[in-house]
């Protein structure tokens, strides 16, 4: 965000931390959709085919082929290494290359049912979890300034951006899915 480094690489002396940067049109277009987000989400948790992923969102092959495509244009999803299937034919599966959480803003300038997609995504993956999974649970009220608000996405994005960042060192845990979220309240 700011060039500051995260814990792990200040330790390990790696490269540079990664900086958030602005989407381009094909990638915000791309995760301005709900199932987009959803295929990119379980992705991102382990390679899957269409087919695999058209029976996991129990959706047609063909619009899941379209939304897979449509990601892998934009260079969010990657074809991974063709492997053999349980029943012996090759299949051909997809991974998540990790560049959405480095987007910065990428739906901003959309309008507001695409800016919304993250929340319908989230919406859908939280109920075919069920409320028994829900880990933490906050609700707040607060009045604040637009500044205020910038500087309280600020912080937890800093928060955020270290465990995104030192995720692959704790594969070996559950995976759990979050949103923040700050909207105003209607009139």
């Amino acid at each position: 965000m700011d060039g500051e480094t995260t814990t792990r690489q200040r330790a390990s002396g790696s490269a540079a931390p990664r900086k958030r940067r602005p989407a381009t049109a094909k990638e915000a277009k791309a995760a301005g959709h709900p199932l987009r987000l959803r295929i990119l989400r379980l992705c991102q948790q382990k390679e899957l085919t269409n087919k695999q992923l058209a029976d996991r969102l129990e959706r047609d092959p063909g619009t899941v082929l379209y939304h897979v495509r449509q990601l892998v244009d934009a260079g969010l999803l990657e074809q991974a290494a063709v492997r053999t299937g349980e029943s012996g034919a090759l299949e051909k599966p997809y991974r998540a290359v990790g560049n959405t959480w480095w987007l910065d803003g990428p739906l901003n300038d959309f309008d507001a049912e695409t800016r919304f997609a993250p929340v319908a995504a989230f919406q859908e993956e939280l109920r075919e979890a069920g409320p028994e999974q829900v880990q933490v649970y906050e609700r707040f009220l607060l009045h604040l300034s637009p500044e205020e608000v910038a500087e309280l996405d600020r912080r937890i994005l800093e928060v955020l951006d270290e465990y995104v960042s030192t995720d692959d060192q704790r594969l070996d845990r559950p995976a759990v899915n979050g949103i923040f979220l700050l909207h105003r309240l209607a009139e």
